[in-house]
């Protein structure tokens, strides 16, 4: 099975950011990481007038829209029901990548490194760390009972994943 490892915070405390830097760090080493972000809000990935915007809202379920650089699966999920995140993971090309990570889904069962930014309006002692909680990333020095990485230092945070990846 592949890694799947989860980057998660309240709102505001750089899980983008710290993506950002993280990602071609690891794809410097040789990995190749996949992502999946999860969002609270509406979102499309299609443009409207165009035509696969038009088919897929003319009832499609899923749409693939392909060219030579790219491709992307649409699925409508009408019913709304609650995210699945080993689902998402399954859609995902296994054989084209080392880990997944994922923005977001703090409250899943995978592991994870939780975020913490001072000054973001929560406080240290609000922190959720159950079972799942791999390593803390923060700005600042904090008290806990797994690993605290550097959250300004994503060379920090990529050897991390990779020693968390080998003792799986």
């Amino acid at each position: 099975m592949i890694p799947v490892l989860a980057i998660a915070a309240w709102s505001g405390a750089g899980k983008t950011t710290l993506l950002k830097a993280l990602i071609p760090e690891l794809c410097s080493r040789g990995l190749r990481p996949g992502l999946i972000k999860h969002t609270h809000h509406k979102m499309d990935v299609d443009t409207p007038g165009k035509d696969s915007y038009e088919l897929r809202k003319a009832g499609a379920a899923q749409t693939i829209v392909a060219s030579s650089q790219r491709w992307a699966l649409m699925t409508e999920t009408p019913e709304e029901k609650p995210l699945d995140l080993n689902y998402l993971v399954s859609r995902m090309d296994h054989s084209a990548l080392d880990l997944v990570l994922v923005e977001g889904f703090k409250h899943e069962a995978v592991a994870k490194i939780v975020l913490f930014r001072a000054g973001s309006g929560h406080q240290s002692e609000e922190l959720t760390l159950d079972e799942h909680v791999v390593a803390v990333a923060s700005d600042v020095s904090l008290d806990v009972k797994v690993s605290c990485l550097n959250l300004n230092n994503a060379i920090e945070i990529a050897d991390f994943i990779e020693q968390w990846m080998l003792g799986r």
